[in-house]
Protein backbone atom coordinates (compact mmCIF):
# COMPACT_ATOMS: atom_id res chain seq x y z
CA UNK A 1 0.00 0.00 0.00
CA UNK A 2 1.32 3.32 -0.77
CA UNK A 3 1.14 6.04 2.21
CA UNK A 4 0.38 9.25 -0.06
CA UNK A 5 -0.30 8.85 -3.92
CA UNK A 6 -0.80 11.77 -5.67
CA UNK A 7 -2.16 11.83 -9.65
CA UNK A 8 -2.46 14.13 -12.65
CA UNK A 9 -1.64 14.08 -16.34
CA UNK A 10 -2.28 15.89 -19.10
CA UNK A 11 0.07 19.28 -17.98
CA UNK A 12 1.21 19.83 -21.78
CA UNK A 13 3.98 22.01 -19.79
CA UNK A 14 5.57 24.29 -22.49
CA UNK A 15 2.86 23.72 -25.16
CA UNK A 16 1.30 27.35 -26.28
CA UNK A 17 -1.35 25.55 -28.30
CA UNK A 18 -3.07 23.74 -25.48
CA UNK A 19 -4.16 26.83 -23.49
CA UNK A 20 -6.68 27.47 -26.81
CA UNK A 21 -7.52 23.64 -27.04
CA UNK A 22 -8.21 23.11 -23.48
CA UNK A 23 -9.79 26.48 -22.84
CA UNK A 24 -7.54 26.96 -20.61
CA UNK A 25 -7.34 30.45 -18.39
CA UNK A 26 -3.71 31.85 -19.12
CA UNK A 27 -2.71 34.09 -20.94
CA UNK A 28 0.76 32.67 -22.20
CA UNK A 29 2.60 29.23 -21.80
CA UNK A 30 4.73 31.21 -18.99
CA UNK A 31 2.18 31.86 -17.16
CA UNK A 32 0.86 28.18 -17.23
CA UNK A 33 3.66 26.72 -16.07
CA UNK A 34 4.06 28.80 -13.42
CA UNK A 35 0.70 27.90 -12.37
CA UNK A 36 0.70 24.78 -12.13
CA UNK A 37 3.90 23.78 -10.64
CA UNK A 38 3.22 26.59 -7.95
CA UNK A 39 -0.45 24.35 -8.03
CA UNK A 40 1.80 20.89 -7.92
CA UNK A 41 4.24 22.14 -5.14
CA UNK A 42 1.06 23.52 -2.99
CA UNK A 43 -0.56 19.73 -2.58
CA UNK A 44 2.84 17.35 -3.05
CA UNK A 45 5.72 17.40 -0.50
CA UNK A 46 8.97 16.61 -1.49
CA UNK A 47 8.84 13.05 0.10
CA UNK A 48 5.72 12.25 -2.05
CA UNK A 49 4.90 9.87 -4.52
CA UNK A 50 2.84 11.92 -8.03
CA UNK A 51 1.90 9.73 -10.52
CA UNK A 52 1.78 11.80 -13.86
CA UNK A 53 -0.17 9.86 -16.33
CA UNK A 54 1.48 10.92 -19.57
CA UNK A 55 1.80 14.39 -21.80
CA UNK A 56 3.93 15.82 -19.40
CA UNK A 57 5.84 18.15 -21.69
CA UNK A 58 5.82 19.42 -25.20
CA UNK A 59 8.60 20.44 -27.30
CA UNK A 60 11.23 20.73 -24.67
CA UNK A 61 14.70 19.41 -24.82
CA UNK A 62 15.96 17.29 -22.22
CA UNK A 63 17.79 20.05 -20.10
CA UNK A 64 14.68 21.64 -19.66
CA UNK A 65 12.91 18.68 -19.22
CA UNK A 66 15.20 17.48 -16.50
CA UNK A 67 14.75 21.88 -15.29
CA UNK A 68 11.11 21.31 -14.98
CA UNK A 69 11.45 17.86 -13.20
CA UNK A 70 13.27 19.01 -10.54
CA UNK A 71 11.29 22.06 -9.91
CA UNK A 72 8.71 20.07 -8.78
CA UNK A 73 8.12 18.07 -5.46
CA UNK A 74 7.57 14.54 -5.10
CA UNK A 75 9.22 11.37 -6.95
CA UNK A 76 7.41 11.40 -9.88
CA UNK A 77 6.42 8.15 -11.83
CA UNK A 78 5.77 8.47 -15.62
CA UNK A 79 3.30 6.64 -17.52
CA UNK A 80 4.16 8.13 -21.16
CA UNK A 81 1.50 9.44 -22.93
CA UNK A 82 1.67 9.99 -26.78
CA UNK A 83 3.66 13.31 -26.62
CA UNK A 84 5.99 11.55 -24.55
CA UNK A 85 7.36 10.20 -27.35
CA UNK A 86 11.56 9.35 -26.22
CA UNK A 87 12.30 6.36 -24.60
CA UNK A 88 12.23 4.99 -20.85
CA UNK A 89 15.63 5.45 -19.88
CA UNK A 90 15.53 9.09 -21.62
CA UNK A 91 12.85 9.73 -19.24
CA UNK A 92 14.51 8.33 -16.27
CA UNK A 93 17.68 10.23 -17.03
CA UNK A 94 15.08 13.73 -16.92
CA UNK A 95 14.58 12.64 -12.67
CA UNK A 96 11.53 10.68 -13.61
CA UNK A 97 12.46 7.87 -10.54
CA UNK A 98 10.27 5.29 -12.89
CA UNK A 99 8.72 5.43 -16.62
CA UNK A 100 6.11 2.95 -17.93
CA UNK A 101 5.28 2.81 -21.74
CA UNK A 102 1.57 1.73 -20.95
CA UNK A 103 -0.35 0.72 -18.16
CA UNK A 104 0.70 0.07 -14.88
CA UNK A 105 -1.90 -1.73 -11.64
CA UNK A 106 -1.83 -0.93 -8.00
CA UNK A 107 -4.20 -2.22 -6.03
CA UNK A 108 -7.76 -2.37 -7.74
CA UNK A 109 -6.81 0.53 -9.77
CA UNK A 110 -5.54 0.27 -13.37
CA UNK A 111 -3.08 3.31 -14.58
CA UNK A 112 -3.06 4.49 -17.86
CA UNK A 113 -2.79 7.50 -20.10
CA UNK A 114 -5.82 6.92 -22.08
CA UNK A 115 -8.99 5.46 -20.74
CA UNK A 116 -9.44 1.72 -21.16
CA UNK A 117 -12.52 -0.33 -22.89
CA UNK A 118 -14.75 -0.37 -20.41
CA UNK A 119 -14.65 -4.28 -21.27
CA UNK A 120 -11.29 -4.38 -20.25
CA UNK A 121 -11.65 -3.19 -16.84
CA UNK A 122 -12.42 -6.27 -14.55
CA UNK A 123 -14.89 -6.12 -11.92
CA UNK A 124 -14.19 -4.13 -8.96
CA UNK A 125 -11.28 -2.02 -10.41
CA UNK A 126 -11.34 1.48 -11.51
CA UNK A 127 -9.21 2.66 -14.22
CA UNK A 128 -7.07 5.80 -13.42
CA UNK A 129 -6.45 8.21 -16.84
CA UNK A 130 -5.93 11.06 -18.38
CA UNK A 131 -5.73 11.88 -21.90
CA UNK A 132 -9.38 13.44 -22.36
CA UNK A 133 -8.58 16.74 -20.59
CA UNK A 134 -11.58 18.30 -20.32
CA UNK A 135 -13.65 17.40 -23.68
CA UNK A 136 -15.17 14.20 -21.46
CA UNK A 137 -16.10 10.99 -21.74
CA UNK A 138 -18.19 8.91 -25.17
CA UNK A 139 -21.69 8.77 -24.74
CA UNK A 140 -22.66 5.61 -22.67
CA UNK A 141 -19.09 5.40 -20.97
CA UNK A 142 -19.49 3.95 -17.93
CA UNK A 143 -18.34 6.72 -15.86
CA UNK A 144 -18.09 4.37 -12.55
CA UNK A 145 -14.91 2.23 -14.00
CA UNK A 146 -13.07 5.74 -14.68
CA UNK A 147 -11.54 8.44 -12.83
CA UNK A 148 -10.04 11.45 -15.29
CA UNK A 149 -7.06 13.24 -13.85
CA UNK A 150 -6.19 15.98 -16.50
CA UNK A 151 -5.27 18.63 -14.94
CA UNK A 152 -7.43 20.89 -16.11
CA UNK A 153 -10.80 19.42 -14.75
CA UNK A 154 -7.99 19.12 -10.88
CA UNK A 155 -7.64 22.76 -11.11
CA UNK A 156 -3.81 21.84 -12.30
CA UNK A 157 -3.06 20.45 -8.80
CA UNK A 158 -2.36 16.73 -8.36
CA UNK A 159 -5.22 15.16 -6.64
CA UNK A 160 -4.76 12.27 -4.00
CA UNK A 161 -5.68 8.80 -4.00
CA UNK A 162 -5.42 6.41 -1.09
CA UNK A 163 -3.54 3.40 -2.78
Amino acid sequence: MIKIAWFISDNHFNHKNIIQYCNRPFKNVEEMDEYMIEMWNFVVGINDTVYHLGDFSFNLNFKEIKALVSKLNGSIILIQGNHDRKGVNYFKKCGFVEVYKKKIVIGNYILSHRPLNENLIPEGFLNIHGHIHNYGYPKNTNREKYINVSCEILNYKPIWIDC
